[in-house]
């Protein structure tokens, strides 16, 4: 269980010391001015800010807009991710600031401004991105978490799509071996390194977090470890790791896609499980008895323009192993990771993750359909 990246298992010892720490309190509007007041007089001196009010959303970052003046008076958006003590996902802002950085020239992504990876400024680790434009849901869907179940409407759905996957294509052509990507890993050391590094991890987490478990999860968690398929140096890219409707943002207007959001779970792996990511249900809608994934793709639609824009044969034996893989992941995150970090008072939106474990008998029922319908011929 130990045969990981190094950065996950310096995750994982991170998350597993910190349960023993007093309740965490979120960060007060005065607090965080203060802290950014203090930070730019040091790496920016003479500017100032202003206008500092917390961003509502996201199970596991605190997030803030604020305003950062020039000396020339001119005045930039910005926003700063800082970490809660424990999160529903636990993740490595240097790492998400060298991919942002990677991929500027790829995909359209948020500038990387400054980060604070060990948490010397500010309470625990931070980063700040420039502020882009655009929604992660259309303005008439309500109160809906972000993503989940999202409903676009036929003329977005038209404009958004092609982006979408030409998009995840793009992420998946980044060459890792001529451009290598600092603090990430390659699983290249044997056929089937890269989803065991993936299944180590995931499985380290419901261990540390002491999760409600199920039968059906002891049962998934033995199949995985028993069915992981062979990934090929050539099945081996960059993975976004959550790569759905609800993680970028869009103009409302236009269907442009302005940034691709959320890159914390991303590592070098098998692109299948960017797919299988995609095809979950529970990001997706159901219309007339017809499902779309992230309310986009058919799924056969999607899996063939995947391999027709990608020129990769999809192998659907392998895609099932990691739709099977993604339900255990979405059942670790909702009821392990999340309720651990409401239970210790970790975490600004106890609420929220409280919530969030309701969704682990949806998840268990996704892997009972998945087990029973078995692999692909």
């Amino acid at each position: 269980m130990n045969d990981m990246e190094t950065v996950h298992r310096r995750i994982l010892d991170r998350r597993a010391a910190n349960r023993s720490l007093p309740p965490y309190r979120a960060a007060l509007i005065p607090e965080v001015t203060a802290l950014l007041e203090g930070y730019f007089a040091t790496v920016k001196p003479g500017t100032s800010v202003s206008g500092v009010r917390r961003v509502g959303g996201g199970a596991s970052k605190e997030q803030f807009f604020f305003a950062l003046t020039e000396t020339d008076g001119s005045a930039e958006q910005y926003l700063l991710r800082m970490d809660p003590r424990s999160a529903i996902t636990e993740t490595d802002r240097e790492r998400e600031f060298v991919l942002l950085e990677a991929m500027k020239d790829c995909v359209p992504v948020p500038e990387a401004a400054w980060i604070d990876a060990a948490g010397s400024h500010f309470p625990q680790p931070a980063a700040i991105m420039k502020v882009v434009r655009g929604v992660t849901k259309p303005s008439g869907s309500g109160i809906k978490v972000s993503g989940l179940g999202t409903w676009l409407g036929e003329s977005l759905r038209a404009k958004l799509k092609e982006q979408f996957l030409d998009h995840l294509v793009s992420i998946h052509r980044y060459d890792f071996r001529a451009n290598p990507l600092p603090g990430f890993e390659v699983p290249d050391q044997d056929p089937k390194q890269a989803p065991r590094w993936g299944m180590n991890y995931w499985r380290e987490l419901w261990r540390i977090d002491q999760g409600e478990t199920r039968p059906i999860l002891a049962l998934a968690e033995q199949w995985l470890l028993d069915n992981m398929p062979d990934c090929p140096p050539e099945n081996l890219v960059l993975t976004h790791g959550d790569y759905r409707t609800g993680n970028y943002l869009f103009d409302e207007d236009s269907g442009e896609i302005t940034a691709l959001l959320d890159w914390e779970l991303a590592r070098i792996g098998d692109f299948h499980e960017d797919l299988g990511w995609v095809l979950m249900q529970i990001f997706g809608t159901w219309e007339d008895g017809s499902f779309r994934a992230s309310d986009l793709f058919g799924r056969e639609e999607f899996i063939t323009e995947y391999e027709r824009r990608s020129g990769r044969a999809v192998n659907r034996r392998t895609l099932h192993y990691y739709d099977v893989l993604s339900s255990y992941k979405c059942y670790v995150i909702c009821g392990a990771n999340g309720p651990a970090a409401a239970r210790s008072q970790h975490n600004h939106q106890d609420v929220l993750l409280t919530f969030l474990a309701s969704a682990t008998a949806m998840f268990a029922g996704d892997l009972v359909r998945l087990l029973q319908q078995g692999e692909p011929a």
